[in-house]
């Protein structure tokens, strides 16, 4: 056995269903040969994204895995694993390195170990092939343990190509988790009772602890409202009584008022970064963390109470700590009446934007059908960088976890046609949606070709409004853009419509889902840029 093939027993060994790839690697063939399915994008950025959807999606319970050749594979895949990196997403990256003894050799870029050090959670490159299990091992560890992340093993030609014997032993990793201090579990309980107006400030941590179910649990107990980032909304069901919706860069009125009036933040599941495209945290609040990484408490926001675990096991914890020391539970009739309150006149502000007749038509009124179109429990929807992302978080209310694929702790244009291709590989059974915008497409829109091609059917939407939405006053030498997105996606293989009436746009969807093919549907919009802003 070679060390390509004794790789490729690895990652069949770790339940490694496929692996995206582009163009060249000596692990193809042997995955193939495995039993693992190779899916070939049309470039190296996309298929990084592939699999990063698929982590994503699966909640890290299944592991993306990519090969790309040397050198320059690596370096086109910069900034698709810079943003699985930011978005600590979990995904195996296996690219082909130069034989061993040209390894530095100028003018060969190569240092590798150095570049990309920064944007993943562990790299290293495999040395001899004997040594195959042991640091595939590692990798499997920090893919299933603590804060995740990518992990790079590089693999030099002559090493895939090395007779090792026969595999030895190899046990498949289950990865590990722990719990919070029980002394600190006693405090944060005992602020949560004292607190007059406290909030949930939820991030994607929940969805990697599997801990939904928890959550609501401990939102139902304590009667706290909840709100999400970007990366966790979904988290928490949008249409229950308790939901703010979600907060960022764009945000629904409930959290700006909620968020405002809190007294204290009980954040879990976040790093509780100060970004552009987060909600920031007033000043004078009580500030509890829950996290798996010690690097995120005190970083941004000086921290009152922290606990140091995973998200399931640590609500579980509080959960206990809460029933042991409260004798009943208070139903706060008056908190869930005034969400819904301040939720109906935020809608209402907004309706004539959502109902809009307008031809072109609006966004906004795209992302209201949308809703009425599907069934929301069976569908992912996910949106790209920009205006897509800003409408469509804070108006689309998700129902189950991963209902929504949020992401963007590094905004890069196009990643979510890959991150749908790899959503539907998780999740065959459900419909699967994306948004982009002109600017998206043009980046990686030759992948549907590659989602048609291994027949993924998944869904791309296009708000075409013919220019980048808000940079008029930025480049407005340069904002505007051109093209036929329908005849594009039929071009490639797909299914597609132009729809220019506000009353196609429900039929229309439809249509497409039911096609069972890729398709896309190129909707004629106007530039809108108004947004639900309150702290910018």
């Amino acid at each position: 056995m070679n060390g390509a093939n004794m790789i490729a027993e690895i990652l069949k060994l770790e339940g490694v269903e496929f692996i995206s790839c582009f163009p060249n690697s000596s692990l193809i063939n042997s995955a193939h040969q495995a039993g693992i399915r190779t899916v070939l994008a049309r470039q190296e950025r996309v298929a990084v994204n592939i699999a990063d959807g698929y982590s994503r999606t699966s909640n890290g319970t299944k592991i993306g895995a990519c090969t790309m050749q040397e050198t320059v594979g690596l370096e086109n895949s910069f900034s698709a694993i810079a943003q699985a990196f930011s978005d600590s997403v979990p995904i195996l990256l296996l690219p082909c390195q130069l034989n061993r003894r040209r390894l530095g050799v100028n003018p060969i870029f190569a240092d590798d170990l150095h570049a990309c050090k920064t944007v993943t959670k562990w790299i290293d490159c495999v040395n001899f092939a004997d040594r195959i299990p042991e640091m595939m091992r590692r990798a499997f560890t920090y893919l299933r343990t603590g804060r995740r992340g990518p992990v790079i093993l590089e693999v030099p030609t002559d090493v895939a190509a090395e007779e090792c014997g026969e595999r030895s032993k190899y046990n498949r990793v289950t990865g590990w988790r722990t719990s919070a201090d029980p002394v600190d579990v006693e405090r944060v309980a005992r602020a949560l009772s004292t607190a007059k107006n406290p909030i949930l400030h939820v991030g994607q941590g929940i969805f990697y602890a599997q801990a939904w179910e928890e959550l609501r649990e401990f939102a139902e107990l304590t009667q706290i409202p909840v709100m999400t980032t970007i990366a966790g909304k979904s988290a928490f069901p949008e249409n229950h009584p308790l939901s703010l919706g979600y907060g960022g860069y764009t945000a629904t009125k409930a959290v700006n008022h909620f968020l405002t009036k809190a007294d204290l933040v009980f954040s879990i599941g976040s790093s509780l970064t100060t970004w552009w495209l987060t909600a920031p945290i007033p000043s004078g609040k009580i500030i509890i963390q829950s996290t798996v990484d010690d690097y995120d408490i005190n970083k941004d926001y000086p921290v009152d109470y922290a606990l140091i675990g995973d998200a399931k096991l640590v609500l579980r914890q509080l959960i206990n700590e809460i029933k042991r020391t409260t004798n009943s539970r208070v139903q706060k009739n008056e908190l869930v009446d005034n969400i819904a309150r301040i939720k109906r006149e935020w809608i209402e502000e907004w309706i004539p934007k959502l109902t809009s007749n307008e031809i072109p038509i609006n966004p906004l009124r795209v992302i209201w059908d949308l809703m009425k179109a599907i069934d929301r429990k069976n569908t992912i929807v996910t949106h790209d960088a920009g205006y897509p992302r800003d409408h469509l978080a804070p108006f689309y209310e998700s129902l189950v976890p991963r209902g929504y694929l949020g992401w963007g702790n590094r905004t890069t244009l196009g990643y979510s046609l890959g991150g749908s291709i790899g959503a539907k590989l998780a999740e065959p059974k459900k419909a699967v949606i994306n948004i982009m915008g002109d600017a998206a497409i043009g980046m990686t829109g030759m992948d549907l070709e590659t989602a048609a091609r291994e027949k993924i059917p998944i869904l791309t939407i296009v708000l075409h409004n013919s220019v980048m939405t808000g940079y008029s006053r930025i480049t407005p030498s340069t904002h505007k853009l051109s093209g036929d997105y329908a005849k594009f996606a039929e071009a490639m293989g797909g299914y597609s419509e132009v729809i220019e009436q506000p009353d196609e746009i429900i039929p229309s969807i439809k249509r497409a889902l039911a096609s069972d093919r890729i398709a896309l549907l190129d909707v004629i919009t106007k530039e809108e840029t108004s947004l639900p802003q309150y702290w910018t």
